[in-house]
């Protein structure tokens, strides 16, 4: 025999759509943010470790006076291509998540946009949402300033990188790592405010189920249910007495009036 299955209320629900915060979509896109963010934090160690150093030699002898040039420890390809990397994956994690997450609070059910702004808890998420948002923007800008200025440096001596120079520019010992921990910073603020928005919207259908309940409620204790009257007592209502003295009429003409007892 068939084996029946049960069903429970999560089967009736309606499935969330991609552009929900709670739905699968959401969730993933938030771990491919960490995970990008991670990412960029590793790349700009390993360009920290490669970055290009520069050493200076004097060539002049004292008699003809002192004369310093310097030379480079390496081409900064590879501190280049890292710096490269996690400047273009973290613009993309940031512009990814903040697309997704500002058109799925825009068509939010219930909307977020309508919450009233002098309850406690909307002033309250409001205020995190707006510190995260600020400080998530602050590092990811911070992070692009650093890793920009890291490129523009190691790009200038790709080619004769082995030369002797009167001037080098060169990168201070610890930028790449601040650039790293900025990105990193960034990623785990952006899900702070992706956790704050996906609270407020779990908050608002909370009271969206409050008020159904409430009007459900008072809808039913409004009306006073109605006795139901006999099936009989409705018919005999509905007859009409005319009618009934018409046939009594036609049942004495119909027979004899020898038949018929005085």
């Amino acid at each position: 025999m068939p084996q029946r299955m049960a069903v429970t209320h999560a089967d009736l629900e309606p499935s969330r759509s991609k552009t929900d915060l709670s739905s699968k979509t959401g969730a993933f896109l938030m771990v491919l943010t960490i995970l990008i963010g991670l990412f960029c934090f590793i790349l700009c160690l390993i360009a920290e470790a490669t970055r290009s150093e520069v050493t200076w030699m004097d060539t002049g002898g004292k008699e003809n006076g002192a004369k310093s040039e310097c030379v480079y420890s390496g081409s900064g390809k590879v501190p280049l291509l890292c710096a490269a990397s996690a400047f273009v994956g973290l613009a993309f994690a940031m512009v990814m998540e903040h697309a997704y997450m500002l058109i799925a609070v825009s068509k939010s059910s219930p909307s977020l946009l309508t919450w009233d702004p002098d309850s406690p808890s909307a002033k309250s998420l409001t205020w995190q949402a707006g510190f995260f948002f600020i400080t998530t923007w602050i590092c990811f800008g911070v992070a692009e300033i650093l890793l920009l200025a890291a490129l523009n440096v190691e790009s200038g001596h790709l080619k004769n990188w082995t030369r002797q120079r009167t001037g080098c520019h060169s990168i201070r010992e610890g930028l790449f790592s601040a650039a790293g921990v900025y990105a990193l910073a960034t990623v785990f603020l952006a899900a702070g405010l992706y956790l704050t928005a996906l609270r407020a919207q779990r908050m608002s259908e909370e009271l969206v189920n409050v008020r159904r309940e409430l009007l459900e409620a008072s809808a039913l204790y409004a009306s006073p249910p109605r006795s139901p009257q006999p099936q009989y007592m409705s018919t005999v209502a509905r007859e009409n007495p005319t009618t009934r003295e018409t046939q009594n009429e036609l049942l004495l003409s119909m027979f004899p009036t020898p038949f018929i007892k005085s």
